[in-house]
């Protein structure tokens, strides 16, 4: 797809609104203008919620790089969270959350974007803090920072790339398509020896190359007074030196002279991949658009040829997809299938041959065309639901275009796209033409590769030999050398006053059928969200038959009694919406996202779908072979065996909870259609079912349109099974998981927790925040931000109307195992001794003003009206949370820290090479670690 849909969260593509006109203006208001040192500076004034969300993006990326100097603009993005001259070591994570907010940051190939979101109060906060990091930061990156963040980095490469299926395919995609030099010739993490090498001085002159306010754009939305906001930009960000001139830029397009098929014998691979990748343009170039198109005609849908030859005919696949990813410089034609168990590539590449063919000879009409077009007014929509959003769409479209409203263009552009230009494409860049073809097949299965290929060069790391940076003692340092500034920047501006916590209105109501109905008006955009939940899910599978809910949930949106798969299908991306189904181990849940003026044409598909089954047994099969293919790929994923492990311990092998939603190939292969049948006769009923509605839509219409509903569900009990919940372990245990050659080491720790509605259950999730609760939590401030052993470590509880789990978990290098595993037992021991007064204050501060932002999308009002409804909470359960939050003492602090966290009572659970890892975990002190057979 066309780089500039595809805005971080917010996937701003195009409107289209078929035979109706839509509701509004498709608009964003904003103000843009310049600062003398070049900075751009978009405002947008949004007063529906008391926050404010800034978003600044740097025109810099990895295509900024060079050869042998890989990875820098990711790393840097790093280091600007660590510190800047005003403000302290670690503080831009602590001083944003201790205001109720968020921040982040991300880089791709071509910028690199940070936000932060805050109550409206600490907007001054927010401006201080961005400005000094933007002007006044590159004095303080010291050598024990800069090593730190190295090694963070490289573990981030384990857990993204080294440690997971079909992780290296990038990286040989980017080395084989574009030619050596290219911009796009390296991934944006970069090459592990470049940023092993890296020193001090490459970032420095990094930033001071591309991290200049001339080559920026910041964007402030929100509730904010404008005339006050400029002031406070002009006085943080208007002394800022500006750099040297940056030319944006210039397409670079790539072209094959001749295919080339690489192979890889993938560690993590339990299924073969093949990706099939042409040359195309960059995003500019008006191509790109009919290019979108020609990727979701090909793959996506029961018409598409991938899915009707691979699929269905064939039985290649169950998960195949295609896009065109077009970026700044140059863009690519994506065809991914990853193959069903044994299936060999070559069969699978004859396949897609085939797919061309029908491709060619039964076409697509016009018909085709505007069904993929039908959904993007609802996308649209969905792009602008909050107000980070619609930052990041303003940002986006300035820097890259110079018009924060040239999504408007795009609109049109996008619009503009007939059948012809579709064929155009396919015959110019596609039919024919040179490709590049990646084959990731499971080790030891080489006679799967396609035919023709040759082997991938890929330097894998060794576990033994993992590379580590020595981080240099902090020590101490000289004084910070500060720049020149107008003011004192050393001052951290005071917040303003609280904003009042506006609680949704929420109204209930009940339906003459035992539906209980529950909703909140939002009436800023003509949208709507429901969701409807049916209690149980699978939990109510039967052991031996697990994995039936799961299955259920698929089957159901595959066509209802009166239509086929493909005219649901078609029904539903006719009125531009979206309907989803699955099943987690409390519940089966319908999820819907629609425009206000379809409402009732969505809800009467729900109804359908929810009340004649269509039971089609070709679809059935197809899903039993999805499912099949996701438990065998699991089977090499450090991750789900680690959490189906501990699962299994702190459940016993009697719970149902024991066993992962999806069954086992077990008891998948057991399962029938009368199955199915069965579990849906017995447990689908209005009794333990709540329908939850956010959006442009009142109660009383709400109420009307479920009448039909209420007359043709039947009301029935349901019956749930009590299973025994083991005790706590007396003693501590480690279990480890052999993966071998795994370049990092999954670790879970923990025991059985509590009920969601158990008296203690939230008083313990403040409990846990200092410990593991936020990026500022003490493991990972110890874990990552001094070790630097892995790119994050959380502990917390969870639990539904059955008791959750405390886990501690977090992937780690592997040769910092055993270390890792210490570390979290003591902390965790540590933690009982009690926290500090500010440690508290910060606590308090963090959960109770972020609860000015937790109110802002549809999504998350459904997310209130869910706590409300499943574990029957008051509707201003909020309020209740945070006086529970301001009155808690360091004395019941403790007194909970000691109650649910203790570390010699607690299983170990721990994923990774057995060979090199196993023996010292000995020295943890609670046994010899059992060995579990994967």
């Amino acid at each position: 797809m066309k780089k500039s849909l595809l805005l971080v969260s917010a996937l701003l593509i195009a409107c289209f609104f078929g035979c109706q006109p839509p509701k509004t203006d498709l608009s964003i208001d904003y103000e843009k203008y310049t600062l003398d040192n070049g900075l751009e500076v978009i405002l947008h004034v949004d007063q529906s919620d008391p926050i404010i969300a800034f978003a600044v993006q740097y025109h810099v990326g990895s295509n900024r790089e060079e050869e042998g100097r890989t990875g820098f603009a990711h790393l840097f993005e790093h280091m600007m969270f660590q510190e800047s001259e005003n403000v302290g070591q670690d503080e831009f994570f602590k001083l944003i959350q201790n205001a109720g907010g968020t921040l982040n940051g991300g880089t791709g190939n071509d910028a690199t974007t940070y936000f932060e979101i805050v109550p409206k109060n600490a907007l001054e906060m927010v401006l201080w803090m961005e400005s000094d990091r933007m002007g006044y930061m590159i004095n303080t990156v010291t050598q024990h920072a800069f090593n730190v963040q190295q090694n963070v980095v490289q573990n981030e490469k384990r857990q993204m790339v080294d440690n997971r299926p079909y992780g290296h395919t990038r990286a040989v995609i980017a080395k084989n398509l574009y030619p050596k030099g290219h911009p796009y010739s390296w991934t944006v993490i970069g090459e592990m020896e470049d940023l092993l090498n890296a020193t001090v001085d490459d970032v420095k002159d990094f930033h001071q190359k591309f991290y200049m306010p001339n080559n920026a754009t910041i964007v402030l939305a929100g509730d904010f007074e404008r005339e006050s906001a400029k002031k406070m930009i002009e006085k943080y960000f208007g002394e800022i030196k500006k750099g040297d001139d940056i030319p944006d830029p210039v397409a670079i397009p790539t072209q094959l002279e001749e295919t080339k098929k690489l192979y890889h014998e993938d560690n993590f691979a339990r299924a073969a991949q093949l990706r099939m990748i042409w040359p195309t343009v960059d995003e500019k170039n008006d191509d790109a658009y009919p290019l979108t198109y020609l990727a979701e005609l090909m793959s996506r849908g029961k018409k598409a040829p991938l899915y009707k030859v691979l699929e269905k005919e064939k039985n290649l696949t169950s998960s195949q997809y295609a896009y065109n990813g077009s970026q700044e410089i140059a863009g690519a034609f994506n065809i991914v299938v990853t193959a069903n168990n044994g299936v060999s590539l070559k069969d699978v590449e004859a396949a897609i041959y085939e797919s061309f063919e029908l491709f060619e000879t039964e076409g697509f009409t016009e018909a085709d065309v505007e069904r993929i077009k039908a959904s993007q007014e609802t996308d649209f929509y969905n792009g602008i639901s909050s107000i980070l959003s619609k930052a990041y769409q303003l940002a986006y479209y300035n820097e890259y275009y110079g018009d924060p409203a040239y999504y408007k263009v795009d609109i049109e552009k996008l619009k503009s796209v007939t059948k012809e230009d579709i064929l155009r494409v396919y015959h110019k860049y596609i039919k024919d033409q040179p490709f590049l073809a990646t084959s990731f097949v499971p080790k030891g299965q080489l006679e799967l590769v396609a035919e023709g290929s040759v082997r991938a060069d890929i330097q894998e790391e060794k576990v033994e030999e993992a590379t580590e940076v020595a981080i240099e003692e902090a020590g101490d340092s000289n004084e910070i050398a500060k720049t020149p500034s107008s003011f004192d920047r050393s001052v951290q501006p005071k917040d303003g006053p609280a904003p009042l916590l506006n609680l949704p209105q929420v109204w209930e109501s009940e339906m003459a059928n035992g539906l209980k109905v529950y909703g909140i008006e939002h009436n800023e955009l003509p949208l709507v969200q429901f969701q409807l939940v049916l209690k149980g899910g699978h939990y109510l599978d039967i052991p031996e038959k697990s994995g039936v809910a799961n299955l259920l949930a698929e089957l159901m949106m595959e066509g209802t009694k009166n239509k086929s798969p493909q005219e649901l299908e078609e029904e539903i991306e006719k009125l531009g919406a979206s309907i989803r189904m699955n099943a987690s181990n409390g519940a089966i849940s319908i999820r819907v996202n629609t425009l206000a003026r379809n409402y009732d044409k969505t809800l009467a598909l729900v109804e359908e779908i929810l009340i004649e089954p269509r039971w089609d047994e070709e679809e059935f099969e197809m899903a039993k072979t999805r499912i099949s293919n996701r438990l065998i790929r699991q089977k090499a994923d450090p991750n789900a065996l680690a959490r189906n492990t501990f699962n299994e311990l702190i459940y016993g092998s009697d719970h149902i909870y024991s066993i992962s939603s999806r069954g086992t190939l077990v008891t998948l292969e057991s399962i029938t259609m009368v199955d199915l049948k069965t579990y849906y006769a017995k447990n689908f009923s209005p009794s333990i079912s709540n329908f939850l509605i956010a959006g442009d839509i009142k109660q009383e219409k709400v109420v009307a349109s479920l009448q039909d509903l209420s007359t043709k569900w039947e009301n029935k009990d349901v019956v749930f099974p009590e299973y025994p919940l083991p005790s706590q372990p007396e003693t501590s245990a480690i279990y480890f998981i052999d993966v071998p050659g795994a370049k990092q080491s999954v670790i879970n720790i923990g025991n059985l927790g509590m009920k969601r509605t158990d008296d203690d259950f939230y008083a313990a999730t403040v409990m846990n925040h200092k410990l593991g609760g936020s990026f500022n939590g003490n493991v990972n401030m110890v874990l990552r931000e001094e070790k630097g052993y892995t790119y994050g470590a959380r502990t917390g509880f969870s639990g539904s109307f059955i008791p959750g789990a405390f886990k501690a978990s977090s992937s780690v290098r592997s040769s910092t195992t055993q270390e890792s595993v210490q570390i979290f037992k003591d902390l965790m021991q540590d933690y009982r001794n009690g926290i500090s007064e500010e440690d508290l204050t910060f606590t308090k501060n963090a959960l109770i003003k972020s609860n000015a932002r937790e109110f802002e999308t549809l999504w998350s009002l459904i997310g209130v009206l869910s706590n409300i409804s499943m574990y029957d909470l008051p509707t201003d359960y909020v309020k209740h949370e945070e006086e529970l939050v301001n009155n808690i003492t360091l004395e019941q602090h403790q007194e909970l820290a000691r109650k649910y966290i203790d570390p010699s009572r607690m299983y170990y659970v721990v994923a990774g090479d057995a060979a090199t890892q196993l023996e010292a975990l000995k020295e943890i002190g609670i046994g010899d670690p059992i060995l579990i057979e994967n």
